[in-house]
């Protein structure tokens, strides 16, 4: 599976979980779904593990395990909202992309568990200084 192949997936998922958990929120509470839009969309564009993503990097760099718990709340969301809205297949459609995840995403893995973490020291000797 190429690395372009392995992304879109990732971001169906994200795409998934940024517009499913604001509509299962919001009939319970509106500010909770804003909130829920800010985490999930805000917190993976100001984190990110430096080098990660083809585009840029982030203003704050963080360890490759951080990304990982970023992702795995997207999948989350994206799983728990589609059982909350869609009907059972939809939803079970959704749960196994989520589940496919972190299989077809292993070498990114890998590589964001390998790489050193930032600090101030190796910050600069890495690039990982803010631009």
């Amino acid at each position: 599976m190429t690395d372009n192949t392995r992304g879109a997936l990732r971001f169906l998922a994200e795409l998934i979980a940024w517009v499913a958990t604001p509509w299962a929120l919001w009939p319970h509470s509106p500010a909770l779904a804003i909130g829920a839009v800010l985490l999930l969309v805000g917190l993976p564009t100001l984190f990110s593990t430096p080098g990660d993503r083809p585009g840029g990097d982030s203003p704050f760099p963080v360890p490759g395990a951080i990304t990982i718990l970023l992702l795995l709340l997207q999948l989350t969301a994206a799983t728990a909202s589609s059982w909350t809205l869609l009907p059972t297949w939809p939803a079970a459609a959704i749960t196994a992309l989520c589940l496919t995840i972190p299989i077809t995403d292993h070498p990114r893995w890998h590589r964001l568990l390998t790489t050193p973490r930032p600090t101030a020291a190796n910050a600069t000797a890495h690039g990982w200084t803010k631009r």
